[in-house]
């Protein structure tokens, strides 16, 4: 470092934002704006080593209050000569490391003079923009006498701050100074010292100590050190020798003392660590700086609130036992081990579990209940009666063991909100688990423990968000679950659903029993085939079919409707949907088992209605003093004589009730003609079974799904070829199946039906076949379609058409016996919806027809077959083709 610097009388200003550099420091930057790449260009790059240039500081407009506060407060006029800063806008100066120009900033009145040790120039790709690197050395300080913007860099009258060598002579014989530089002195060299110990790189800091003048050390040592830009900006501003070597006395010595701290802490630990602790060395630490910042958190309170918790949750003795040694192992550990927080978690749940909190069962009154039920559900009667049996039975004995009630039945029909009425009924808590989807046997019995992200299964989850364990658990869609690699919930299930076992269920998470028999469990679910038998066993199956039309009807006009025009914001005084309109929605637009889509069509029609009163209301204009109402209100109070002309309204009237009067005059009421328009052109139509069936090979058959009864068309067809039969339609193994036993039968009975001339043998020769059902994108597969099979092949060989208003149902064997099927009730209220007059069921299906609501059985003609004779005599005009032809032979 020189030890004077002659100044020019102006130097070119870069300006450092919220930044300093001192003299003796060294920086490097990197510029790349147009104003600091010419400065660097025309005043360093071309004058070599003869560039000067003066580092400016300069502030952002926001942080300079709090900047100035903070030095009013905290430096006095003896310890920071600052004078006020200059404030210039960046609208007539140059952009200032690329903020926005409209922003003002402050420009420092004093800076440091610095010469580039280093030069470097880059160009950016693929702009093409020139860099410049750069390392300056801080020379000496300068004081702004006047800032020019013109230019394409700002440029700076400046006046020299540094001290003659002859005013510095007499300043280092000042008392004052003398004392302040052995201050000084001794609080470096003992930072040196550290330093030396800890990084060993304190070498050149002692050499420079001993050769460097005392007030430029200062600067040098300040430099080195992480401070605020406030200080930063005070150490520039100190001119004097003793103000500068003052405050660099105080943050030496700062810097000195936080080292003092930290090694105190490191101590501090490394004593309280033994051989066999070292691993815990950075807890300790942390514990060792929250006592010296009196922030010592202290989990002895939390883990005692645990513990507290623990013992009011009523755990049985041998749980009791097993969760003090948890916790005693818990309180051993440290916070920050890898099994703390999955054993604190634990604790917690073994404190949440109800183990023996149940919600109080009010005194049961049965013919509340009745009317409960009556009031939710409409119809179901058998499924009503089951129910309310068994809460008889709870009635006369609370701690009984009642069966697990399986309601199964098509989507729509109640079977959630029935069990939700149980609950009602019997007063306590219910909680719904979803099973549909489920294929990992931890869902029900939980992870172990030794797993990463291990949690309880369901069932303990639920007991824990529902606080009680007498609930009544819903087991939703159990016909869902599946089975992989990760086991079989199904099974799993088996010990939750058995009351012989599950008064000790144990979850793999708690591994501990827990009582489940206080449960009552009711299990929904669309079909009964996919539920493994044994499960099955465990649980009492309570059908529940589709609705009938009439049901539909009285379902829709005393809930749903009311439902969707509350879900909807109106009422009747806005929207009427009259009986005969519901009529024709169900029969039209709506052919499911449960009513659904029904609610679905009346939410249209709502949001139609909501429509038009919201655009009415928009519509209507309401002053703020007076208001002359028309309605059928008002002209029938003048009607009567009443002298009145008009009604006045205050001011505080909602508008709300102002336009009541205008939608209770002219209510929505909905036609056929609104039906066509909201809903669309009708899906369904009583014509549809007498267009199919038209011509011969077509017969109408009653299948089965999970959404409840269908009809089923098959279509049968024969063309020329090698005898081969065709079966279309997304079929399954057994249907394929029924359609080789139909038409093996059919050909070992070609010539009792006289479905051929004498001379043919075959009817198979030179011909194939084609089966198919329509709707092939619907998988379909079962032994039901067996009769209808054998008519479609009888009526395509005879050339007879089927009747039209007849559908049918039933396996048949090879010897042409029909066998009784299931889903018999859902089939023939498909049949009723359908607008089919003539049902042909097995003759051991006569039974089921008990389950038939009066009503349609009253609107059909039930026929019964024991043998595929008597399907055929039943499904043609004038019975079976084969009598037929005798009869035209006699």
């Amino acid at each position: 470092m020189a030890e004077s610097v002659e100044l020019p009388g102006r130097l070119a200003i870069l300006p450092f934002r919220n930044k300093v550099l001192l003299p003796g420091a060294f920086i490097r930057i990197r510029c790349t704006s147009q104003s600091s790449v010419k400065l660097v260009e025309q005043e360093l790059w071309q004058r070599e080593e003869k560039g000067l240039i003066g580092i400016l500081p300069v502030q952002d407009a926001a942080e300079t209050t709090s900047m100035d506060s903070m030095l009013s407060q905290g430096v006095g006029s003896e310890s920071c000569e600052r004078s006020s800063n200059a404030q210039v806008s960046t609208s007539d100066a140059h952009k200032v490391d690329g903020k926005n120009p409209s922003e003002v900033i402050h420009w420092h009145n004093r800076g440091v003079a610095a010469r580039a040790l280093h030069l470097s120039r880059g160009v950016e790709k693929p702009s093409g923009r020139v860099t410049y690197i750069v390392v300056l050395e801080g020379l000496c300080r300068f004081n702004i006498e006047e800032l020019n913007t013109r230019g394409p860099y700002c440029t700076a009258k400046i006046s020299p701050l540094e001290m003659t060598k002859s005013e510095m002579e007499q300043v280092e014989q000042d008392p004052d100074f003398v004392t302040l530089s052995r201050q000084f002195k001794a609080i470096a060299m003992e930072l040196i010292s550290i330093l030396e110990q800890k990084q060993k790189t304190g070498g050149r800091i002692k050499v420079l100590l001993e050769t460097l003048p005392f007030h430029k050390l200062a600067d040098i040592f300040v430099a080195s050190f992480e401070i605020s830009f406030e200080e930063q900006l005070c150490m520039l501003d100190s001119v004097d020798p003793k103000v500068r070597l003052s405050k660099a006395t105080e943050l030496v010595d700062r810097h000195l003392q936080s080292i003092r701290v930290a090694e105190k802490i490191t101590q501090k630990v490394e004593g309280q660590l033994s051989k066999s602790q070292k691993e815990y060395l950075l807890r300790q630490q942390m514990r060792a700086i929250k006592e010296e910042l009196g922030d010592n958190d202290d989990d002895e309170d939390d883990l005692a609130s645990l513990e507290r918790k623990m013992q009011n949750a009523g755990m049985p003795s041998n749980i009791w036992k097993h969760a003090q040694r948890e916790l005693r192992r818990l309180k051993k550990m440290q916070p920050q081990q890898p099994g703390y927080n999955s054993s604190r978690v634990y604790l917690d749940l073994l404190a949440d579990l109800p183990w023996q909190k149940a919600s109080e069962e009010q005194e049961m009154d049965l013919k509340a209940a009745k009317d409960h039920l009556d009031c939710d559900h409409y119809g179901l009667v058998k499924i009503k009666q089951r129910i309310f049996e068994y809460l008889a039975v709870r009635k006369l004995k609370p701690d009984a063991r009642g069966p697990v009630l399986c309601f199964v039945g098509p989507p729509g029909v109640g079977k959630t909100s029935l069990a939700s009425s149980i609950a009602a009924a019997l007063g306590r808590k219910f909680i719904r688990i979803s099973l549909g989807g489920v294929k990992d046997e931890a869902d029900i019995r939980g992870h172990r423990r030794t797993y990463i992200g291990s949690m309880p299964g369901r069932l303990i989850d639920g007991l824990k968000r529902v606080g009680v364990c007498n609930p009544v658990m819903l087991l939703d869609e159990i016909d869902k679950t599946g089975s992989d690699v990760r086991g079989d919930p199904a099974s799993a299930l088996l010990e939750v659903l058995d009351p012989e076992q599950n008064k000790s269920f144990n979850d793999h998470y708690l591994n501990v029993p827990f009582d489940l028999s206080k449960v009552i469990f009711v299990a929904t679910a669309n079909r009964m085939q996919p539920i493994p038998p044994p499960l099955l066993d465990r649980m009492e199956v309570i059908e529940l079919p589709g609705y009938t039309a009439e049901e539909k009807l009285r379902i829709a006009m005393q809930h749903l409707i009311p439902r969707v025009l509350d879900q909807h914001g109106l009422s009747s005084a806005f929207l009427q949907i009259p009986e005969d309109m519901v009529k024709l929605v169900i029969q039209r637009y709506t052919r499911e088992a449960g009513v659904r889509n029904l609610e679905r069509n009346l939410a249209a029609l709502a949001r139609a209605a909501a429509v038009r009163v919201a655009e009415r209301e928009q519509a209507v204009s309401v002053s703020k003093d007076v208001h002359k109402i028309t309605s059928p209100l008002l002209d029938n109070r003048l009607a009567e004589g009443a002298e009145m002309e008009m009604e006045v309204i205050p001011i505080g009237v909602n508008n709300h009730e102002i336009s009541n009067a205008f939608r209770i005059a002219s209510p929505l009421v909905v036609d056929e003609a609104m039906l066509e328009k909201i809903l669309g052109p009708p899906r369904f139509d009583d014509r549809e079974a007498a267009d199919r069936v038209a011509t011969p090979g077509v017969s109408v058959g009653l299948v089965w799904t999970a959404f409840g009864g269908e009809v089923q068309f098959v279509e049968a067809t024969s063309v020329v070829g090698n005898g081969e039969l065709h079966l279309t339609g997304q079929l399954g193994d057994v249907i394929k199946e029924s359609a080789q036993i139909a038409l093996t039968w059919v050909r070992a009975r070609v010539a009792d039906l006289k479905l051929a001339a004498a001379e043919e043998t075959d009817l198979l020769q030179g011909k194939d076949i084609h089966i198919h059902f329509p709707a092939g994108a619907v998988p379909k597969d079962g032994p039901s379609a067996g009769v209808t099979l054998v008519t479609a092949l009888v009526s395509l060989f005879s050339q007879k058409n089927v009747r039209a208003d007849t559908a049918m149902t039933g396996e048949m064997t090879l010897r042409g016996l029909v066998l009784p099927v299931g889903g018999v009730k859902d089939k023939v209220l498909a049949a009723h919806c359908y607008g089919i007059k003539r049902v042909i069921l097995p003759e051991r299906n006569l039974k089921d027809l008990v389950e038939v609501p009066a009503a349609v059985l009253s609107s059909l003609e039930i026929l019964v077959a024991k043998r595929m004779e008597d399907v055929l005599e039943h499904a043609f005009d004038g019975g079976c083709p084969w009598r037929q032809h005798q009869h035209s032979k006699l």
